[in-house]
């Protein structure tokens, strides 16, 4: 099952069959477009410290340019794919792109953090309308399974080898060119995109007898804006609690934290009542779909915030360019694409559940490896074993995710639970940012009180590289527990056998 439909539907689809001349044409706009979409993930960390120069971006902020996209990415995703469903795949594609490709400029020229941080949150939630479009639309164009197969894999190594090409990209565009040109990259990909797809697509939507009749309630607007509001206000908690000003027990910070903490619950309470909910209970609370859906939040959490951290660690303390830090970052997704054959061979003998706890403890120690880097910068020792390790327990993770969330689904469910592992995932990683965030700078914050001897020594390089890889060994640390804990979940909660390689699923974004 490769989760096409992201909203819960009975009905069958009312689509034509593509020209046979077209469809090929059409993958390369899909192609395009969620290439997009899964670089601008990673695009903007090797960026970031000439963006947070440039723009005069505080440290305890500076993770809101990653996170404003994936929170909303990850918050409003289901939503993304039930009006796709409903309003219309090819004009809901449309749509995300030209909306992404304006946030995209507004982001370029971007005078200040607060426009950035808008300009990227606008990309996240367009990206939540296009990727799940992409995907029903590629699941509608091919329909024979050989041809089927090729159009899947061609969008799997996309998925697979986007965060790579970020790393590459916006190491040679901030390199030079300019930081900007990270975002400005995006409106050439979508103007191509557009122009192909405008030709290129046919239009299909769910109908029938079982769709909703009433034209907002088939969208449950209300359960999107409740989580969306519930998990940026306890990312701005986190944030806040970064800051010297406030802290854990200000309460501003726990103001925030509390009323996020009320949205969820009314999110949940939303979701239990209403008819056509965005997140059916029911997907959720099985035993082995509710592990894999915290596993993935968990690892998620603990592979973006580490990404953010080595990159900062190449450029800041060891004064990497960035193309080189994007070059140093590449370990990661080499351990990644060694684990998948090994994945998938072990998965057909000894089931998932051992194959992902084994994955996950492999990935805390890989961050354990990762945690030894120091200001002297032993590439070869320590950073590229930690990457290698890190990847492929990362690998081993995400190989049988798929399958292990649709174990045991009603095919009426199997879209949205396909895409909550997205969801989730995204939604992981913008909570792992600013916790990750914030305890770096108390560690920070710490290891200066206590060794600080001299004012004078804050003027001093060596003392501020020394303070930083503090920060960034006790994040790598908190992050390694965060796999940790994910091993002790699919211990606790998955439970599923063998897997034939055909179960295994393609992922969202």
């Amino acid at each position: 099952m490769t989760g096409a439909a992201l909203a819960e539907h009975d009905a069958p689809l009312t689509v034509g069959p593509l020209f046979d001349r077209r469809r090929w044409v059409a993958l390369a706009a899909i192609a395009l477009a969620q290439l997009m979409v899964v670089l601008d993930a990673t695009i903007v960390n090797i960026a970031l410290p000439h963006a947070q120069a440039d723009l005069a971006i505080v440290d305890a902020e500076r993770s809101w340019v990653i996170t404003a996209y994936t929170l909303t990415f990850g918050g409003l995703l289901l939503l993304g794919g039930r009006i796709a469903d409903y309003w219309g795949r090819k004009r809901t594609f449309l749509l995300g792109l030209t909306g992404f490709a304006a946030a995209s400029a507004v982001g370029g020229f971007a005078p200040n953090g607060e426009t950035l941080f808008a300009a990227r949150a606008c990309q996240g939630a367009f990206g939540a309308l296009l990727a799940p479009a992409a995907l029903a639309l590629l699941s509608v164009a091919f329909l024979e399974s050989r041809e089927r197969a090729r159009a899947f894999g061609v969008y799997g190594a996309i998925i697979g080898g986007g965060a790579a090409i970020g790393l590459l990209v916006g190491g040679v565009l901030t390199q030079y060119l300019d930081w900007r040109w990270c975002m400005w990259v995006n409106v050439p990909i979508a103007l191509v995109a557009g122009l192909i797809g405008v030709w290129a697509l046919r239009e299909s939507r769910a109908s029938g007898a079982n769709a909703p009749t009433g034209r907002w309630r088939r969208y449950d607007i209300g359960g999107a804006v409740l989580i969306t509001l519930g998990l940026a206000g306890l990312v701005y908690g986190f944030t806040a609690a970064a800051d010297p000003a406030y802290g854990w027990g200000h309460i501003y910070t726990l103001a925030f934290i509390g009323a996020s903490l009320v949205c969820i619950a009314g999110f949940v309470a939303v979701e239990a009542l209403i008819r056509r909910p965005l997140l059916p209970l029911r997907v959720v609370l099985a035993r082995t779909r509710g592990g894999a859906y915290l596993v993935s939040m968990l690892a998620g959490a603990g592979l973006i915030g580490v990404a953010l951290f080595m990159v900062l660690y190449f450029q800041e303390v060891l004064a990497y360019s960035p193309l080189t830090a994007g070059l140093a970052a590449l370990p990661v997704t080499a351990g990644i694409f060694l684990a998948y054959p090994v994945a998938t061979l072990l998965l057909t003998r000894w089931g998932a559940t051992p194959i992902m706890a084994a994955g996950a403890f492999i990935g805390a120690g890989g961050l354990l490896l990762l945690a030894r880097i120091d200001t002297t910068g032993d590439f070869w020792g320590t950073v590229l074993p930690g990457e290698l390790v890190l990847g492929l327990g990362i690998g081993l993770i995400f190989v049988p995710l798929g399958a292990v969330a649709l174990h045991g689904v009603h095919p009426r469910d199997a879209g949205v639970a396909s895409a909550v592992v997205n969801a989730s995932q995204q939604v992981g990683a913008s909570l792992g940012v600013a916790a990750l965030s914030a305890v770096a700078l108390q560690a920070a914050t710490a290891y200066v009180s206590r060794h600080l001897t001299s004012p004078a020594l804050l003027l001093t390089a060596e003392f501020v590289n020394q303070v930083k890889v503090h920060s960034y060994q006790v994040a790598l640390f908190w992050a390694a527990g965060f796999f940790a804990v994910a091993g002790l979940v699919v211990l606790a909660m998955v439970r599923v056998g063998r897997v034939r390689p055909g179960e295994l699923t393609v992922p969202l974004a």
